[in-house]
């Protein structure tokens, strides 16, 4: 008997598709295919009010300065809880 995982990705993935692309984790460097991995979205913002002032006066909204988009594996997205375990 396999464990349980605790969680599910939703695709349909069939020999029909062809060969997936490969994507590199951001946390550990493996090539895993672009469908198995989970997408997490990273960014800096600036939160100090003085600074926030100087770059756009007028402007109370947290200013984002860079996003990234990385890919997590499944290993490190559960060990980064980025995916979490079912609650039974």
């Amino acid at each position: 008997m396999r464990p349980n995982k605790g969680y599910t990705r939703g695709w349909k993935h069939g020999p029909g598709r062809g060969k997936e692309t490969l994507v590199t984790c951001a946390f550990c460097g493996r090539k895993v295919p672009k469908y198995k991995t989970f997408s997490v979205v990273r960014g800096f913002r600036i939160t100090d009010p003085l600074l926030k002032e100087e770059l756009r006066p007028g402007n109370r909204r947290p200013i984002s300065l860079m996003s990234s988009k990385m890919y997590a594996c499944p290993a490190c997205a559960r060990h980064r809880h980025i995916v979490r375990r079912k609650k039974r």
